[in-house]
């Protein structure tokens, strides 16, 4: 039997995902993307120079940085598997897909049942993973030894928009809540990738999976996922297009604190204003987390 973790070792509850930075070589055709195909808004008050946030109402899911100069990521390397876009309902969902799938620009890689939430996947411009998706209820959820079982199986896609498509929910996608649910990682490999994200920055492993890791607060299926499906065995990142942070929320200031403690007891290097830490997972991901 697992014996239970220390409050104190565990992030809060409710830690949920900010938005995720992209650096874009070409700033007009990624916003116009992330604009048209998933039918997000600009946000002014997130944008500076070189700077696009874009989210739904006031909620960021995306920004993009413009950094021209830098060399396209790499299929083998760590750095983003995809950001996943959580939608409210599967109207929600199903909207959202239509747009994406309607894109020029837009490639849809597949879908999936993974019994806990439904999802569909797409890769932007610059080669960038995108998983729009669903939940389920939680008290649908199934679990064996504390962990969340999780699978992977195929459902049809048109028969999904045949059955919740609707004329109304394609006129009001841009109103309608999302967020974004989770990051999906490539990493070097599974036990530095677990020893980081579970022992230090204080998630709970949630499921395995294939050369895959599951992690989340609060016993949600996963805020953050790691694989090493194309990267097994890479080291640090270098300077790319690509993933440029991840972001986490905590509910208070004390979080932070009991995080920045973890982080120094692990020998961690972390940039601190008080309320915000950056610093650095072993594949030189840039990880952010602030009070909520």
């Amino acid at each position: 039997m697992t014996t239970p973790r220390p409050a104190g070792d565990l992030l809060a509850a409710d830690t949920t995902m900010g938005a995720v930075t992209l650096h874009v070589g070409d700033l007009a055709t990624m916003t116009d993307y992330y604009r048209d195909a998933l039918a997000l808004t600009e946000i002014p008050a997130l944008a500076g120079p070189g700077r696009v946030a874009l989210g739904r109402g006031t909620s960021p899911v995306v920004v993009l940085q413009h950094t021209p100069g830098l060399p396209a990521t790499a299929r083998n390397q760590a750095g983003l598997f995809h950001t996943a876009v959580l939608f409210e309902t599967e109207e929600a969902l199903a909207a959202a897909v239509a747009h994406a799938a309607r894109h020029p620009l837009s490639r849809f890689v597949g879908n999936s049942d993974h019994w806990v939430s439904r999802a569909f996947y797409f890769t932007d411009p610059e080669d960038n993973g995108i998983e729009l998706y669903w939940d389920r209820p939680r008290s649908a959820w199934t679990h064996t030894t504390g962990r969340v079982d999780m699978g992977s199986d195929w459902f049809d896609p048109q028969a999904f928009l045949a059955e919740h498509l609707t004329e109304d929910a394609l006129r009001t996608t841009a109103g309608q809540g999302a967020q974004v649910g989770h990051v999906h990682l490539q990493v070097g490999d599974i036990p530095t990738a677990r020893k980081f994200y579970v022992d230090t920055l204080g998630f709970e492993v949630m499921a395995t999976f294939h050369g895959a890791l599951f992690m989340a607060a609060g016993g949600y299926h996963h805020h953050v996922a790691v694989n090493t499906w194309n990267s097994a065995g890479v080291g640090p990142r270098a300077a790319t297009l690509g993933l440029g942070q991840m972001a986490l929320a905590v509910p208070t200031a004390d979080e932070v604190g009991a995080l920045r403690e973890r982080l120094a007891h692990a020998g961690i290097a972390a940039r601190d204003d008080g309320r915000t830490l950056r610093f650095d997972d072993p594949w030189n991901t840039l990880v952010e987390v602030s009070v909520g």
